[in-house]
């Protein structure tokens, strides 16, 4: 495997720059991440995804945030739109989980026609009447039971069309009252009360390959950190929940975090996260992570290779059909869909 820097890159614009495969080359991030401002059209994403792969000269694997609903970045016309997920689930209560995995099952359809098979999802943060509007209507629901059922059903859909998952925001965001990506929440529930409910919602999909850090304080297992930054954190994320997978941050530029970004990527590492995902696309900002990271330790680099065995070629399936099956779900026509 090759991709030994400890890093996840995003790119400026919608084709790859010449310092910026420069760099790409010379950094061997771990992969890529695309946001909007990287898409146009079908055949522009095509192109841009080979670019980046062509810099690094491996088929490293390219992510996007595809949940549907808020937070998608391949919009129409050229792809699907879907309704947030926490709406989605309220029409269609008893066929949730399975109108889910169709859901992220034709997702991955159109994530491997361009050439991207990592997508930041299932979101498996549990709603509260306080979680911030930023998350709440991405999540699955209330009941812990609930959305990790629906959450490994979202994560099988991806699975099956060859993309792979990464859940989030683990050990759970659903709590906060603040925005992370403007400032730095806390929690102050206490650690019984969170093994019972958010860390149990992650703890149920804790055999998936990818994970996402919450830009989080909990002030139960550490009143000083977030979980990105924290040991004691990252210590209950492998043990108390189970998580063995590939651990990345999330955008380790987001407000919640404070200090240069090469400081905030390095303070992650040494915490226990595997991977920094940063990303702005900005050259010095990526410069500085990519100093600050550095290569992947032994046991990240074993992770990361076991999380690339997920990615395997999509079971064939009639999409048409799935659409169909969809329909039904979430208009009550299909069995159980009441």
């Amino acid at each position: 495997m090759a991709g030994a820097g400890a890093a996840i890159f995003g790119c400026e614009g919608l084709r790859v720059t010449r310092d910026e495969a420069r760099f790409f080359r010379e950094a061997d991030p771990f992969g890529f991440i695309l946001f909007s401002r990287n898409i146009d059209d079908p055949d522009q994403v095509r192109w841009l995804t080979t670019e980046l792969r062509e810099a690094v000269g491996w088929e490293a694997p390219v992510f996007i945030d595809q949940e549907g609903g808020r937070v998608a970045r391949l919009r129409s016309p050229h792809w699907r739109e879907w309704l947030p997920p926490l709406e989605q689930v309220a029409q269609n209560k008893r066929g949730a989980a399975r109108a889910m995995q169709i859901r992220y099952r034709i997702i991955a359809d159109e994530l491997r026609a361009l050439g991207i098979d990592g997508n930041c999802a299932p979101v498996a943060d549990l709603a509260y009447p306080e979680t911030h509007p930023v998350l709440r209507n991405r999540c699955y629901g209330d009941d812990v039971v609930r959305v990790a059922d629906i959450a490994a059903a979202a994560a099988i859909g991806l699975v099956e069309g060859g993309v792979l998952p990464v859940v989030k925001h683990i050990p759970g965001h659903g709590r906060a009252r603040v925005d992370s990506h403007e400032g730095l929440p806390r929690v102050g529930a206490k650690l019984k009360q969170l093994r019972v409910s958010d860390f149990l919602a992650f703890q149920t999909v804790a055999g998936l390959p990818l994970a996402m850090t919450a830009h989080v304080v909990y002030e139960a297992l550490d009143p000083d950190n977030p979980a990105t930054t924290s040991r004691a954190v990252i210590g209950a994320i492998r043990e108390t929940i189970g998580f063995k997978g590939l651990l990345l941050t999330d955008d380790i530029s987001m407000g919640a975090l404070i200090g240069p970004v090469g400081t905030r990527a390095r303070a992650a590492l040494d915490a226990g996260c595997d991977v920094v995902l940063h990303c702005n696309g900005k050259l010095d900002d990526m410069d500085a992570v990519a100093a600050a990271a550095g290569g992947m330790t032994a046991h990240a680099r074993i992770r990361a290779e076991d999380a690339l065995g997920w990615r395997r070629p999509p079971e064939p399936v009639d999409i048409g059909a799935l659409e169909a099956e969809f329909r039904a779900l979430m208009t009550g026509e299909a069995p159980g869909a009441v």
